[in-house]
Order: C-alpha cells, then structure tokens, then sequence
C-alpha cells in the first residue's frame, strides 16, 4: 500500500513539477476513474435510448458536455497554480498558528470527518448566500442536464474569491492541513459520483443521512422548492439540522432561475463576476453598491436595476 501511494505521489508531482497536496493527489489519479464512469453512462445511455447525444435539455447535450468537461480541466490548471502560488505556504502559515494540536487516531479521524464535512456545509451554503462566493460557484449551476461530467462543471474563480478561508478553521483547531485536505479531495471525489440520472432514489434510510444522486439533483433543480437546498457534500446530517433538506418529489428543472444561455468557457467562468463588479460601479450611494459584494445573489438595490452582460432567461 505505502509502495503504491509513493508511486502515485511520484507520477502526480511528475506531471505538476512540483509535490501535490492531497486534494490533488486523489483527484488526479481519480481522473481515468471519472473518465470511465462518465462514458459507462454514457454507453448504457446509448443502449436505452439508441442516441450518443440529443438537444437542449437531454441528458447528454453535446455542447452542455464539451462545456463541462473544459470548465474541468480550467479548474485543475487554475488549482494548480494557485496552490503553486501561495496554497501550500498558506495552509502551513496557519498551522503553525494553531490553538491545539489534535492526535491521529480513530475517534479524531472521525471527528475530522463530521468537521470538515460541516465546514464544507458552511462554504456550500455561503457560496448559495453571499453573491461573492456564488459569483464562484454559479458556473457549477448553470448547466440544464445531469450526467456525470456535470460535476467537472467549476470555475477558475476559486481561489480568487478565497473559498480555501471555509478550510482554514480545521487547521486552527488542530488538524493537520494533509489530513483536512485529504478529506476535501475525498469529498468532492465522491462527488463526481451524484451527478447523475442514472441512479433512482434509494432506500430511505440512505437518502436521508448520504448525499445521494437524488438528493444532489435536488440540490442542482431550479424548482422554487428545491432552491438553496441540500448543500451537503457526504452526508446530509447538517442539512437536516439547519432545515435546509429537501427530498426529490418532482421532476428536476436544472440551471438557476435567471439562466445564462452560452457555453463559452470565459462567459461561464466569469458573467456573474463581471456582472457583480458592474453592479458595484453602477451609480449610487456607495454604501448600497457595496453590499452588491455580500448580499445575497438576487438582492437589488433601490434605484438600481441589475446588469446582465449576456443574455439570460428568467
């Protein structure tokens, strides 16, 4: 086993140049695994319906596929330069500045679990509430089919708005930036796997305490019922207790509710980032163009009507 996680380590930081953190060591290597899953689906697809691809709306729209798989591969170059940057030397600086320092053992294995899942929870949430962290993740959302490429669908954007500051606290408490980035690469590798139709509901049980593909679908819906729910990235344990939980008893609409229309890589990257600046710069009182930056995506100021460079639907 340790001869394996060395070979991987080698091959990884053969292909960065530089040694990966463990985010990038186990979503790199996942990458063949997520490739495969995604053309499996796409294979028994083609046996059920008789068709590679269809239009708008399908499951595998061709251009909503290309579109998802490019914002994959932008985000593992923008992580890896940002990492190379000032990532590691960050996690470090805070972990030197930490109030304990927590053993390794199983309960705190398990206590890191349920710590970083919950941290998690708070970016997800944060990134659905506060415009500045959806102006990240609103290219994970504007996509209008479900298939497993889908969760490749995110932004360069990441750390620019600062989302590494939701993993911070873990760290502080004391544990170890491997072990917090460990499990975060763990997380969103599961990830990869509820971004389907392929799958139906499960057992009641499961549904309620795992993210699930249905209970992910309800996450990605515009449905007003299922609007800011389910933010859970393992488990939906912190869902259920913030109220934020929603099951799956409608059919999935997918895409926001004023919904962009492109598929180029730098409009889905960075409209809603451009329109959030362009709010702020508009005229007015510069206390109310200020919270354009922390309200809430859909709030507008009086006086002000919201600026969309392209063409959206409601």
């Amino acid at each position: 086993m340790t001869e394996l996680l060395d070979a991987l380590r080698s091959a990884v930081e053969g292909l960065l140049g530089r040694p990966p953190n463990l985010v990038e060591l186990i979503l790199i290597p996942m990458v063949p695994v997520f490739a495969a899953s995604f053309l499996l689906e796409w294979a028994v697809h083609r046996l059920r319906f008789g068709t590679w691809s269809a239009g708008p709306g399908e499951r595998f729209f061709g251009r909503e596929t290309v579109a998802n798989i490019g914002l994959g591969l932008g985000y593992f170059a923008a992580n890896a330069l940002f990492a190379l940057l000032f990532l590691t030397a960050t996690f470090e600086w805070f972990w030197e500045h930490r109030l304990f320092t927590v053993p390794l053992n199983g309960w705190t294995l398990l206590a890191a679990f349920f710590v970083q899942e919950f941290f998690y929870w708070v970016y997800h949430w944060a990134a659905h509430k506060v415009r500045w962290f959806w102006a990240q993740h609103v290219s994970h959302h504007t996509g209008e089919v479900m298939n497993l490429s889908t969760a490749a669908r995110q932004s360069v954007l990441n750390h620019v708005v600062g989302i590494w500051i939701f993993h911070v606290p873990p760290v502080l408490l004391g544990f170890t930036p491997d072990l917090i980035l460990g499990l975060l690469g763990a997380n969103l590798a599961f990830q990869w796997f509820v971004h389907t139709e392929s799958v139906p509901k499960l057992h009641p049980w499961i549904e309620w305490f795992f993210n699930t593909p249905s209970n992910h679908r309800v996450h990605h819906g515009r449905n007003a019922r299922y609007i800011d729910k389910n933010y859970g990235g393992v488990i939906m344990v912190f869902d259920h207790l913030f109220g934020t939980y929603e099951p799956e008893t409608e059919k999935v609409v997918y895409g926001i509710p004023r919904q962009i229309k492109s598929h180029r890589f730098w409009v889905l990257n960075l409209h809603e980032f451009v329109d959030m600046w362009r709010d702020v710069f508009a005229p007015g009182p510069w206390r109310q163009r200020l919270q354009h930056l922390w309200r809430s995506p859909g709030w507008e100021r009086p006086g002000h009507e919201p600026i969309h460079t392209w063409t959206v639907e409601r």
